[in-house]
């Protein structure tokens, strides 16, 4: 059953969420006008590759029927078709083969993702085996805690156990043989678990590739739960961020391990109520694609 929403609600909702994103969309404009680089607070737009543009633009989601003058405007946007009482809703049958295989490889990801156990021992190591014995670092710009031969010793008297595809290719040659696992594109369903940092943080990328079909609200909590993340990763890294007001997370000690760990944990508790509301979703939508 569909949901009417008329001018006034959805122009409220509307305008309640391009303020919520301002706070981070503004700040990335600003910084990208003086040339500045921000290596925690550019991530998500640089590494998702989706635009500020993007953020900002409100999408009801799926089951909603916008109704007024104004609503006319969605059917400038792909996704959406004219309903018979005279509103504009989003059309999952806009979606393309492959883009129908995709939601159902998402669906089976979130799915599996949920259902293993998470795993807390990882420690944050991943960004430090993407500096191991490599004199090139992608934060050249920025000073390391320790010498090299300091970092590789951390890396070497604790286990490295990155479960997650994305993070650990990004592993120095020399640091790859080292992690437990061996995770693959191909085996991303077999290893994923909701205790990564990565896996949590990617929420807000299957999010926003629902888009439009997913109420914008949603992409934005997940954002804001993908950039507390970012923060505390690149805290527990060997970088050193102080200088811009971020102090390290020294997981090469056992108190930091611990802060460490907590963080984690916290952040695996709320990806598990955005997880969920996506699974729904996504199954709502693929259940709307059968009919169509």
């Amino acid at each position: 059953m569909a949901t009417v929403s008329e001018e006034a609600e959805w122009h409220a909702r509307r305008d309640a969420h391009r303020k919520r994103v301002s706070q981070w969309t503004r700040p990335h404009a600003e910084r990208r006008a003086r040339g500045e680089k921000h290596p925690i607070h550019d991530f998500l737009f640089d590494y998702y590759h989706f635009t500020p543009g993007q953020l900002t633009r409100w999408h009801p989601g799926l089951g909603t029927i916008l109704r007024g003058p104004s609503a006319i405007e969605y059917l400038d946007y792909p996704g959406y078709r004219a309903t018979g009482e005279g509103g504009v809703t989003c059309d999952p049958g806009w979606l393309k083969p492959n883009r129908r295989e995709a939601v159902q490889w998402i669906l089976a990801l979130l799915k599996a993702t949920r259902d293993r156990p998470p795993f807390y021992g990882c420690f944050g190591l991943h960004e430090w085996a993407m500096v191991y014995r490599e004199p090139n670092v992608r934060h050249a710009q920025w000073p390391m805690r320790f010498e090299a031969e300091k970092i590789a010793a951390i890396v070497e008297s604790h286990p490295v156990r990155c479960s997650h595809f994305d993070a650990f290719r990004f592993f120095t040659p020399a640091a790859r043989p080292l992690n437990r696992l061996a995770p693959e594109r191909a085996t991303i369903h077999a290893l994923e678990q909701r205790g990564c940092l990565h896996a949590n943080m990617d929420l807000y990328k299957w999010s926003f590739k629902l888009a439009p079909l997913i109420p914008s609200e949603w992409i934005a909590d997940a954002f804001e739960l993908a950039q507390a993340i970012r923060e505390t990763d690149m805290r527990a890294s060997p970088y050193d961020f102080r200088a811009l007001g971020f102090e390290p997370i020294a997981i090469e000690t056992a108190e930091g391990r611990v802060e460490y760990e907590r963080r984690q944990r916290a952040f695996s508790e709320q990806g598990i109520a955005l997880r969920e509301r996506l699974i729904a979703l996504y199954e709502a939508v693929v259940g709307a694609l059968e009919t169509v």
